[in-house]
């Protein structure tokens, strides 16, 4: 259990590891530390933006957007290496995750599949956002990853965790895919952190999650069912899985991703299936936010999950 370092500390620890970083207007302060604690801290959580351009990607990652208020992490890594300080103490980043994950980087252990999200992860981790269009495609320069085995190496050095304190966004939280595309070996990553820090590499495997499922049927059940039924919502966690892809999309409150497929999780699938060009029987009725297969599919390509009827 550690108590995080202090916001001078955490810049020290930065500069000694040789991390060239830009501090960006008050980030020693600019935190949502109002909304819960921060810490104790366990490990640090790598994500990417999904976003292009240095400065446009400092902006979002610092300010955040309506559903989610930034600072969005406590640095951003450019694609040229530098790290953008963001923000200090409780960050918008990780978001609820897998009890046994966290249990994983606890113990220092490669973690098991997430399954879960019930666990508060802005409280417990360190976070930094990459630049990266996040669409599988878009390449990782090597200044970018050397940037991420600094950060990582420096916290890990001065709490004295292993290599395996570093975790991704998708070992985190169903449904998430980040950080992936050309040159993201993680494996290799954790191997050079801990080549960093004279420690032995990771001999247990990191396991390959397949795709998360999202069975069709179940999820009708719950789109049909849960809105009669607010206090006995039917569960599935396909819901859940459905609901962050629409997060994603920009469709979806964050505060509405709870595995109920209610009238706003509805709404936002309406949304959805009109972007997919589907509408109502009726001229000029919305879609009605029923999972349907073909726009479904096409969600699910583009968020990593697949669809069985």
């Amino acid at each position: 259990m550690s108590a995080p370092m202090s916001a001078a500390s955490f810049l020290d620890a930065l500069k000694k590891e040789g991390v060239k970083v830009v501090e960006v207007g008050n980030w020693e302060t600019h935190n949502r530390n109002h909304k819960g604690p921060w810490g104790p801290v366990h490990g640090v959580m790598i994500h990417h933006t999904v976003t292009k351009g240095t400065k446009a990607t400092v902006d979002i990652v610092r300010n955040g957007y309506a559903s989610l208020p930034g600072p969005l992490c406590h640095g951003m890594i450019a694609k040229d290496g530098t790290v953008h300080l963001i923000g200090y103490g409780r960050a918008n980043h990780a978001g609820l995750g897998d009890p046994d994950v966290l249990q994983a980087v606890i113990n220092e252990k490669a973690p098991p599949v997430d399954n879960e999200a019930t666990v508060d992860g802005n409280r417990h981790f360190y976070g930094f956002e990459c630049e990266n269009l996040g669409d599988g495609q878009d390449p990782w320069p090597e200044a970018q990853l050397e940037a991420i085995e600094r950060v990582s190496a420096a916290i890990c050095r001065h709490h004295g965790w292993h290599a395996r304190s570093v975790l991704r966004h998708l070992d985190w939280q169903p449904g998430k895919v980040d950080p992936r595309g050309p040159g993201m070996n993680w494996s290799e990553i954790l191997n050079r952190v801990a080549e960093k820090l004279g420690q032995a590499p990771p001999k247990d495997p990191i396991p390959t999650p397949s795709k998360p499922v999202v069975d069709l049927s179940k999820l009708i059940e719950a789109a049909r069912t849960n809105p009669k039924m607010p206090g006995r919502p039917v569960t599935y966690s396909g819901v859940l899985i459905v609901e962050t892809a629409l997060v994603d999309e920009g469709l979806l409150e964050k505060k509405y991703r709870d595995g109920h497929y209610g009238t706003t999780t509805i709404s936002a699938m309406s949304s959805w299936q009109e972007e997919c060009g589907f509408h109502g029987r009726e001229p000029g009725q919305p879609a009605d936010g029923i999972p349907g297969m073909t726009s479904l599919t096409k969600l699910g390509n583009k968020h990593g999950f697949t669809v069985v009827a």
